[in-house]
């Protein structure tokens, strides 16, 4: 078998993550949780993602369907959508901001009036109870219940049963057990990270340790137990080093096997796909620098607002930015070399893309 490289680990990190298109429940298995964001250009970050691994799927889907999966919302190394028992993992989970007395009194005093309804929307809340306004974390102000439900919804006291034109309504989650043993708490914290390594690798050691750091949001109570989390999983994890990094994946993958072998086609990936969302693999793998720019002010951006990877076969080789302007989507491109391939294949390629952002968007 020819030595490890990182082309091998190039062709394994697109061929295992952009998997034949399946389901929508079944997509979400198997990539273990889908990041969410809000911005749409031109669709949301979990719509972009799943277009490529769901059969004939449309913006909007996973929030229509929602209600009617086994889905949850929930942080986890971030805010997305994961399955039901992925996030029963979780909890209980102990937020880090301790609550008053009288929060609490607050959050028993909506639990009681969303069990009355079902579910609320909270608008309902805010005019029932009138907790007014407080300070948000971007200087502006929010309303007091909004931030009420957020915190509860995280401590686990609900859950979003669905979406009204984005904005969460939310019921009653039935509690979790009290206590969990030492024992139950390694399983629970081994069986996360390697829900990180299957969704993102092959990935390197350091990255791995920087999404444990980020699952202290997603289970702050477990802190201390991480570190011995990330020391057990070297005995199961496969892994080498290659060029001074040492990689990680799981342990009953090859990188080198034959199976790992991305097709032909062009992308056009969100910034929070899991080909692309580890900055340091991306820089690794394909030797330039991506930025996410939608928060950098207009005249410092180099590669635009909301810049789409371009992916050809295994090669990230530009960025697009799309837009929909009058029922018509807009596309302009920018390559890492200062031009676009002159290849037949990738124009074509390029055009099969687009036609499918179209029909994607209800456009075509």
């Amino acid at each position: 078998m020819p030595p490890l490289t990182l082309d091998h680990l190039r062709r394994h990190a697109v061929a295992r993550s952009l998997f034949k298109p399946t389901t929508l429940m079944r997509a979400v298995g198997r990539l273990g949780f889908v990041q969410a964001d809000p911005i749409r250009a031109p669709a949301r970050a979990q719509d972009l993602t799943l277009r490529h691994r769901v059969v004939d799927y449309r913006a909007g889907d996973l929030e229509r369907r929602y209600p009617r999966l086994a889905l949850e919302e929930d942080f986890f190394v971030n805010y997305g959508f994961l399955p039901r028992e992925t996030q029963a993992l979780m909890h209980p989970r102990t937020a880090r901001e301790t609550w008053t007395p009288a929060r609490w009194r607050q959050a028993q005093a909506v639990r009681a009036f969303i069990a009355e309804r079902g579910a609320v929307h909270p608008r309902e809340v805010d005019s029932h109870f009138a907790h007014g306004k407080v300070a948000n974390w971007f200087g502006g102000s929010s309303n007091a219940s909004t931030q009420l439900l957020d915190g509860m919804h995280y401590r686990g006291l609900l859950r979003v049963a669905r979406r009204d034109g984005g904005t969460r309504v939310y019921a009653l989650r039935e509690p979790d057990a009290a206590q969990l043993d030492a024992d139950e708490i390694d399983r629970r914290l081994d069986r996360m990270l390697d829900l990180l390594v299957h969704k993102y690798a092959p990935l390197p050691e350091a990255s791995l340790r920087q999404l444990m750091s980020y699952l202290g949001r997603g289970v702050p109570q477990w802190h201390a137990a991480r570190a011995a989390t990330l020391t057990r999983s070297r005995a199961r994890l496969g892994g080498a080093r290659i060029e001074g990094v040492d990689w990680v994946w799981p342990a009953d993958e090859s990188p080198q096997s034959r199976r790992w072998r991305p097709d032909a086609g062009v992308r056009l990936l969100t910034p929070f796909d899991p080909v692309v969302w580890d900055r340091r693999r991306f820089e690794l793998l394909w030797h330039w620098r991506y930025r996410f720019e939608a928060y950098t002010p207009a005249p410092k951006r180099q590669l635009g607002y909301y810049a789409l990877p371009l992916l050809w076969g295994d090669r990230v080789i530009g960025w697009g930015n799309v837009s929909v302007v009058g029922g018509v989507l807009n596309a302009s491109f920018g390559h890492v070399d200062g031009k676009a391939p002159r290849d037949a294949a990738f124009r074509d390629g390029l055009d099969a893309e687009l036609e499918r952002m179209r029909a994607f968007l209800g456009l075509a």
